[in-house]
């Protein structure tokens, strides 16, 4: 089990003590309207395990008392994330919450299910698919929108449908333009480090307890379960665009780099109920998130809000959106969308107003407070995102990490800067003393600073890990993020008990629907360019279940890839489905051992020279799980 999380501190429970928050409270009203039934126990279970728990976070009950390990303000979220069940939203219109941490929305058609955003993975699609059709009377799906490009809302896509479905035209998979492209680049190209950083971000590996996790802030938690994935047979292209879905009217609204890099918003304007994806939901969001991605807009994302208003702000009687619960009536659903779109405006202007006065990301930072207009509502709270980061990305996404300061501009590595600093401070019992003397004044973001260089500087030095870990769990104890408690609370725990194993990191869930160009680019990334300095390959590709001709090329340390042609002067041929070349090069094998098994029980045909193949395919590294955060 490892060391045990400690108790709060008095300058903790100080932070933490009850207050009044002044929320408004009917939020536990609309986050329990409409409910019908509920998945026994709030588990999703397999014949592998469970995949999902709610019954984990029972000790999070409205009314419960607030433990002095958990912000008072975010107890309050994870109460209201912990209400679960199929709930009536409209006639017509039905969410399953609480169990994943999206929503999957039911719509009734003219003759089936449209569903949208069919959670993180097919255990809990499935599930909740079953519930509705087990409540509501049993229908087959006709569509499913993908509202964006976040694994949470399409991983589950299998437990809803099938691909023979979808490519016999029985169902439409209907998503944003360059869906697909957004996806492969967040979830593979990056993906293997995203995995890692998520898990601080999420904190699926600390169990549910008043001291460890008790939300997400998003949502309360995500599944254990790999996510998979159909490409859209539809793309929305354009603001405007009208779509009659197995009889239901649809108007859409791109929003691209707004909440994701390909999303968008619906109206459905016969019933006036409003889709607003991950845009709008009842917490202020990441500009970027802890785990890593491309920085969003928020300028844009104000303006999407702004527009959505103007488009349909006189009609709309129902707010729905991935997360959370939604919102009725015209006036209560527009003073909630006026306060988002100007709270992702205020950050943004805000922000730049002082560094065009000269001022850094980090002390921009500490200068902003959240206004009292904004204080008032738990919509506009950073349950998920977090002031301090959403400066620091608005910041970022125009003048870069660089602050402008030579002295910061090419600073020594983490290992390096630690000794010299341990060596500064008089040797590892001086600077030990020193921050041991701001724990026990409250000072835990000093602690965590001073004492990051003597762990980096020596990691095996327990008394500097332990005292890391403390301040670290203090300041994920009063946390009002859920995110930053999750990061704060797992550095913690990975820096007393170590992290799990490491083991090649697989993403097989998106295979399947990959273009070739984005799996020729996903190997690209892996290419160990110090093993192929002065080689050159040429290799011919034919993947013979897409009909298309490739050319797969190095030079001067990088890969190329060329469709619709083959070379004349290429060293080898390779013919084989796609999916087939991925599993040749998943590291498990060695290549030529690989192909040439594949060779003979014919899943590839080849000419010419395996060795100018192995040139490429021999040199990919292998990305493993776990790699080390909060030290060397």
């Amino acid at each position: 089990m490892g060391t045990a999380p400690k108790d709060a501190t008095d300058h903790t429970r100080a932070a933490n003590a009850p207050v009044e928050l002044g929320f408004d409270p009917a939020d536990f009203d609309r986050a329990s309207n409409g409910l019908l039934a509920q998945l026994p126990g709030g588990k999703v279970d397999t014949p592998y395990g469970v995949v999902f728990d709610q019954s984990r976070y029972e000790f999070i009950q409205r009314g419960s008392t607030n433990p002095d390990t958990v912000n008072p303000s975010l107890w309050r979220q994870a109460q209201l994330n912990g209400i679960h069940g199929l709930f009536e939203v409209a006639p017509g219109i039905w969410q399953a919450r609480g169990y994943d941490i999206s929503n999957i929305t039911f719509i009734a058609g003219a003759t089936g299910w449209i569903i949208i955003d069919p959670l993180t993975v097919e255990p809990c699609a499935k599930a909740c698919l079953d519930l509705a059709n087990a409540t509501l009377g049993e229908r087959p799906v006709t569509a499913v929108i993908y509202t964006h490009s976040h694994t949470d809302h399409f991983g589950g896509v299998l437990g809803v449908t099938t691909q023979a479905d979808v490519d016999a035209g029985r169902c439409r998979i209907i998503a944003p333009e360059h869906f697909l492209h957004e996806t492969i680049g967040e979830n593979v190209i990056a993906g293997y480090a995203m995995i890692r950083r998520a898990t601080y971000q999420f904190g699926p590996l600390l169990p549910a307890g008043p001291r460890t996790h008790v939300d997400c802030g998003l949502g309360k938690a995500i599944p254990f379960w790999p996510p998979g994935l159909i490409a859209p047979s539809e793309e929305i292209t354009a603001t405007g665009t009208e779509l009659l879905i197995d009889g239901v009217r649809v108007i859409f609204q791109l929003t691209p780099e707004a909440e994701a890099p390909a999303e968008m918003n619906f109206f459905f304007p016969d019933h006036g109920w409003l889709c607003t994806a991950e845009n709008c939901t009842h917490n202020m969001h990441n500009l970027v998130p802890i785990r890593g991605a491309l920085v969003r807009d928020s300028l844009k994302w104000s303006k999407y809000i702004g527009e959505m208003i103007e488009l349909w702000g006189s009609q709309v009687q129902l707010m729905f959106a991935s997360h959370h619960w939604p919102r009725w009536g015209n006036d209560d659903v527009l003073q909630y969308l006026v306060l988002q779109r100007d709270l992702y405006r205020w950050v943004h202007d805000q922000t730049m107003r002082l560094a065009n006065q000269g001022y850094n990301a980090t002390e921009i930072a500490e200068m902003l407070q959240m206004p009292p207009e904004f204080q008032a509502e738990s919509h506009t709270v950073g349950y998920y995102g977090h002031l301090v980061h959403n400066i620091k990305a608005v910041f970022q996404r125009y003048l870069s990490w660089y602050d402008g300061n030579p002295a910061n501009l090419w600073k020594l590595p983490p290992v390096d800067a630690g000794t010299r600093y341990v060596e500064l401070a008089g040797g590892p019992d001086a600077l030990i003393a020193s921050a041991r003397r701001s724990f026990a004044a409250g000072d835990y973001r000093w602690v965590v600073e001073l004492v990051n260089h003597l762990v980096f500087a020596d990691p095996t030095n327990t008394e500097a890990r332990e005292l890391q870990a403390d301040a670290f769990e203090q300041l994920g104890y009063q946390s009002e993020s859920a995110t930053f408690r999750n990061a704060f609370l797992m550095g913690a725990q990975e820096l007393r008990n170590g992290t799990l194993p490491r083991s090649p990191a697989g993403r097989s869930g998106y295979l399947e629907a990959m273009t070739p160009d984005q799996l020729f680019d996903s190997l690209a990334v892996r290419l160990i360019a110090e093993q192929v300095g002065g080689l050159e390959a040429t290799v011919n590709i034919t993947f013979t279940d897409l009909g298309e001709q490739w050319v797969l090329g190095l030079s001067n340390r990088v890969l190329h890839a060329i469709r619709g042609r083959h070379d004349a002067a290429a060293g080898v041929a390779l013919a084989m489905p796609k999916i087939v070349l991925y599993r040749l090069i998943d590291g498990n094998v060695p290549f030529l051992d690989a192909i040439s098994a594949a060779i003979a029980d014919g899943t590839v045909a080849a000419t010419g020279d395996l060795a100018v193949a192995a040139t490429i395919f021999g040199n990919l590294d292998t990305f493993l799980t776990n790699f080390p955060l909060v030290e060397p």
